[in-house]
């Protein structure tokens, strides 16, 4: 898969990976054996202006990523389709189950099995190098990629600085580890009440909010690194 991941590097993606669905029910995964994980890491400077609440820099950001998301998971899975594969593109979430509040495939999931990170107690995929700073498409393939190690635990140790900074109060403050139920360690509707209240405060046109993205110490390290604090 090595002309995929220059396509994929020359597009400017930050992180690749390959993740073994199997853990997953098959309906969960569309039937697809295996998935290429994607993630955009966001712009440092805008990040940095988001630790007290959205900008509009942050909502222009955020659905010029989206945008771009797309079609990068597009084009590679018609790159995956012209060498013979089946291939299904997952763009970021936006959507979701009214009933569930949960987007039919999640990105993040073929992250963390891809080995790229893990699930923070904000519910966001926390990776070493950008913290939850990333947003994530996803390809749903039957080809035989090389994948890459699960990360089937927390590693936010006793950091909880999400916990004390979202509006919402939405994390419990519970880690998580593979096949843990969201419910039982963050509140998605209160998560949805706070972005709106955060953005509602600043006069913001998109419902994102972005603190817990901004407090995280791994994002933090990330926005040093790149001059941004």
């Amino acid at each position: 898969m090595s002309n995929l991941e220059q396509l994929l590097r020359n597009r400017g993606v930050a992180l690749i990976g390959y993740a073994d669905l199997a853990p997953l029910d098959p309906e969960l995964r569309w039937g697809y054996p295996r998935a290429v994980a994607i993630g955009w890491a966001l712009d440092p400077r805008i990040i940095a202006g988001i630790a007290d609440g959205p900008t509009d820099d942050y909502c222009d950001e955020y659905d010029r990523v989206n945008a771009i998301l797309g079609d990068i998971a597009t084009e590679a899975a018609e790159f995956l389709r012209a060498a013979c594969w089946q291939a299904a593109p997952v763009p970021p979430t936006e959507e979701f189950d009214r009933a569930t509040l949960a987007a039919p495939f999640q990105n993040k999931t073929a992250a963390t099995l891809a080995g790229m990170g893990w699930i923070g107690r904000s519910a966001l995929l926390i990776t070493p190098e950008f913290g939850p700073a990333v947003r994530w498409a996803s390809v749903l393939t039957d080809a035989p990629l090389p994948v890459g190690t699960p990360i089937t635990e927390s590693r936010c140790g006793d950091c909880n600085k999400c916990v004390q900074t979202c509006p919402g109060h939405a994390p419990s403050g519970k880690l998580w580890t593979q096949g843990m139920a969201r419910e039982d360690f963050w509140d998605v509707r209160a998560c949805l009440q706070g972005m709106k209240q955060a953005s509602s405060a600043r006069a913001i046109r998109l419902g994102i909010c972005g603190m817990c993205v901004a407090c995280c110490p791994h994002t933090i390290a990330y926005l040093k690194r790149a001059g941004a604090l």
